[in-house]
């Protein structure tokens, strides 16, 4: 019931991405297109989230735990992280790299790694842009991604998902 569910999910998104790829066929492989936009659309749905978690429900204020206390920015980074993070590792596993010879939980582990890599280049591109360089926090958040998206993309290519060749 469950793999007839995830072949279901897969095949839909797998079709309508692939729908689109005639029009960048010229430019783009299927795997580095199906990352880019798979990847793009978790990456916008990290945004909004960003947004929404930083604006209106933290509310721009300091979030005070017992243990430590946590700027709103990097907070929201937080939420949107265990947000896309399972979606992430799905349309990594399911559209973009199939075929890998690496046990799922294997994927899973250094998925989690390279994840965590991008985490904590994340936070400190963020503390630099907008605690030292006084960046505003979205658009701060925006131009890292960029930067955080192509070495994740490299990263799970030839280490999360390999393939033998």
């Amino acid at each position: 019931m469950i793999k007839r569910i995830h072949k279901n999910i897969q095949g839909i998104i797998i079709s309508v991405l692939d729908f689109f790829y005639p029009l960048f066929k010229r430019w783009l492989p299927i795997q580095t297109y199906r990352y880019a936009a798979s990847g793009g659309g978790n990456l916008l749905l990290s945004i909004v989230i960003y947004y929404i978690s930083f604006h209106f429900i933290l509310q721009k204020q300091i979030v005070e735990l017992p243990f430590i206390a946590i700027s709103a920015h990097i907070a929201s980074l937080i939420i949107a992280f265990l947000v896309t993070f399972p979606i992430g590792f799905y349309l990594n596993y399911a559209v973009v790299f199939e075929g890998s010879y690496l046990r799922k939980r294997i994927q899973l582990f250094r998925y989690l790694m390279v994840v965590f890599a991008c985490l904590l280049l994340n936070y400190v591109l963020m503390k630099v842009f907008v605690e030292i360089w006084h960046w505003y926090p979205t658009p701060s958040y925006i131009f890292t991604q960029v930067f955080v998206t192509t070495f994740s993309y490299l990263s799970q290519r030839y280490f999360t998902f390999r393939r033998k060749n």
